[in-house]
C-alpha cells in the first residue's frame, strides 16, 4: 500500500477512471449486440436505427479516449457492413 499522499491520490484517481472506462466499453458493447442481434432477426429498419445509436456510441468513446480511432473505425466498418448485408 502507497505511503504517500500523492500516491494514494494517483490510485484514487486511476480507479475512477478506470470505472468510467469501463463504463464506457459496456454501453458500446451493448449498442453493438443491439446492431448484431437485429441483423440476425433481418429487421433492417431497427438495424439501421441501432447502427446509428450505436456509431454514435462508439464515436464518444472515441472522442474520451477509451478507444484508439482505428479501433472505433473498424467497429463503426464492421457494423456497417453487417446491416448492409441485409436483403
Amino acid at each position: 500500500m502507497a505511503n504517500i499522499k500523492s500516491a494514494k491520490k494517483r490510485i484514487l484517481v486511476n480507479e475512477t477512471k478506470a470505472a468510467r472506462n469501463k463504463a464506457i466499453r459496456s454501453r458500446v458493447k451493448t449498442a453493438c449486440k443491439k446492431v448484431t442481434a437485429a441483423v440476425a432477426a433481418g429487421d433492417k429498419a431497427a438495424a439501421q436505427a441501432c447502427l446509428t445509436a450505436a456509431i454514435s456510441e462508439i464515436d464518444k468513446a472515441c472522442t474520451k479516449g477509451v478507444y484508439h480511432k482505428n479501433t472505433a473505425s473498424r467497429k463503426v466498418s464492421r457494423l456497417s457492413k453487417a446491416v448492409n448485408t441485409i436483403a
